[in-house]
């Protein structure tokens, strides 16, 4: 195949010069640019498909481990809803409102009255949250299901603390998640990956 190249005169004597330094022809000498050239464009598109389609794969690996998240009841601990409003904390802050926000739309949600009451209490007097504006968020946090613990709930709780050393504040946590058919609790202070009673425990920041 022939090719007709319109190039510079004075580029065309550089070239023949570095040609003839290099023991080649000027014809040689294109041929082998070329070719390196064609070789590094093949390598450069292998590589960006390669990347693309890991990307994928990861991109709907981990759509696919949310999407089954969120299709689960979930059941939110209060430390987790305090971080949307912890400014001094922004990456665990974003992850609790990008939590909270993705469970609102899949109706998935659920709280317990005594986990709104700690969270108002919480962010009032240790956020300094204005109590006008936490009543306003714990009125769209009960948008959640809510569970009203009875005293069913909180012998329950009394004996999970006894049986697995929970504190009986998060053992009446776990009852709560496990009463609404829960199958995960977001909690940051509870024992990540632990599974009691059909409910598994995960740390939402990890």
């Amino acid at each position: 195949m022939n090719v007709t190249l319109s190039i510079d005169e004075q580029l065309v004597a550089r070239a023949r010069k570095k040609a003839d330094s290099l023991g080649k022809s000027l014809n040689q000498l294109i041929r082998d640019y070329l070719q390196v050239l064609a070789g590094a464009m093949i390598q450069s598109a292998v590589l960006r498909s390669s990347s693309a389609c890991r990307a994928r794969a990861t991109l709907a690996a981990g759509a696919s481990t949310e999407t089954k998240f969120m299709s689960a009841r979930s059941f939110f601990d209060t430390n987790v809803l305090i971080y949307t409003d912890d400014r001094s904390a922004s990456a665990k802050q974003r992850r609790a409102l990008d939590l909270v926000a993705e469970y609102r739309r899949a109706r998935t949600g659920v709280v317990s009255l005594q986990v709104l009451q700690e969270y108002f209490v919480a962010v009032t007097r240790k956020l300094h949250v204005d109590a006008a504006i936490a009543r306003r968020k714990v009125e769209l946090l009960a948008e959640f299901d809510v569970v009203i613990p009875e005293l069913t709930d909180v012998l329950a709780a009394i004996d999970l603390h006894r049986l697995h050393g929970f504190s009986f504040w998060d053992a009446l946590v776990l009852r709560a998640a496990h009463q609404a058919g829960c199958s995960l609790l977001f909690s940051e202070d509870m024992q990540d990956a632990r599974e009691i009673d059909g409910v598994r425990i995960i740390n939402p920041f990890k």
